[in-house]
């Protein structure tokens, strides 16, 4: 059963808070969790687990910890589904696997638990994780010269601002998977300057093109995106544009950019417009999940126990109900990505 797991190894340093990935998985940390009479755990792959228990310990906020489980919900379908894959000899190659290693140190990545930086510094409270980005964070200098330039401009409403915000957001997330496809190619060259075996030298030499050409796209990805968060800065919003949440703008734009027919273009807009009522809808969520994070901090200063069992009752409503609009989000995200991508002649996927 050891075959089934991922070649990398989840190690946690507890004492220094430090989540590093090694080179190999334990058969412990990939097996299926059995839930015991004593203890529920929250995901069916033990590393999940472990990674779902380290935000605990650095004290995610309430919405940060939504969003860190909709990923992780997301990464372990896909881990299953390649399970059964495996079992059927369908992944011979293993750039399935790879790519699931890839997807999950972005995620490692997105929320600073990469080992880079120390998260519990970076947001402790729900207040930062909401205002954080003042301090930012993008980690690139012409993102933040950028951001800096926007919110001093004053032609955005607080609204808007919001807005803009989550478009810098979501292209950082962009940046941290280029970065993290050129660190995973990067490694595969090295291990191909080794290969003696010609017929593997010929496999992988296929496999290395798959990800230049993931990378190119990737990188146009980013530049189209930076393009428009320039505009969008030095212009502001354009009250007639088709769409207003960030994600699906990408997709539109990205839709528009493939080969489809007038006739397929109109399906999927009318497809991407229920995707965005969903955005908006998940969107809310987070914001009522703010509130009610703070309302129950205030509760429990007060020491008021009747009015702390109704805000956390209504607190675990609210969590639960933004953790499962963040899965169902993320997946028709990641549908429609994979959908629109393949519409496109030039896409190679994994």
């Amino acid at each position: 059963m050891g075959s089934c797991g991922f070649e990398v190894t989840v190690v946690f340093c507890l004492y220094f808070g430090v989540f590093v990935l090694g080179s190999k998985y334990s058969k412990e940390l990939n097996e299926p969790v059995k839930d015991s009479a004593d203890e529920k755990t929250e995901f069916r792959i033990s590393k999940l687990n472990q990674i779902w228990e380290k935000a605990h310990r650095l004290e995610f906020s309430a919405v940060k910890l939504s969003e860190l489980h909709s990923d992780l919900k997301l990464q372990e379908k896909d881990e299953l589904n390649w399970k059964k894959l495996k079992a059927e000899g369908l992944d011979e190659d293993g750039e399935k696997e790879a790519k699931l290693r890839r997807n999950l140190n972005v995620i490692l990545a997105r929320y600073e638990m990469d080992g880079k930086k120390d998260p519990k510094h970076l947001e402790t409270n729900f207040l930062q994780d909401h205002d954080g980005m003042d301090s930012d964070v993008y980690n690139d200098p012409k993102l933040d010269k950028l951001w800096i330039k926007a919110k001093s401009s004053g032609k955005f409403s607080e609204t808007e601002l919001e807005n803009l915000r989550r478009e810098f957001k979501h292209h950082k997330e962009k940046l941290q998977e280029y970065q993290i496809l050129m660190d995973t190619i990067s490694r595969t060259e090295e291990i191909h300057k080794n290969v003696i075996n010609p017929a593997e030298h010929v496999v992988k030499q296929d496999v290395l093109h798959d990800k230049h050409t993931e990378l190119k796209e990737k990188f146009q990805s980013i530049k189209h995106g930076f393009e428009r968060l320039r505009k969008l800065s030095h212009q502001g919003f354009d009250t007639e544009s088709e769409f207003k949440e960030p994600r699906v703008i990408e997709l539109w734009e990205m839709a528009q950019r493939s080969n489809f027919t007038t006739k397929e273009l109109e399906s999927l807009k009318e497809e991407l417009q229920h995707f965005e009522v969903k955005v908006e809808k998940h969107q809310h969520y987070k914001e009522q999940l703010e509130i009610s994070h703070q309302k129950l901090k205030h509760v429990e200063a007060l020491g008021d126990k009747e009015h702390l069992s109704r805000n956390k009752e209504k607190h675990t409503m609210l969590s639960e109900k933004t953790k499962e609009l963040g899965y169902k989000v993320k997946k028709f995200m990641q549908d429609l990505t994979n959908r629109i991508s393949r519409g496109g002649l030039q896409h190679n996927e994994l």
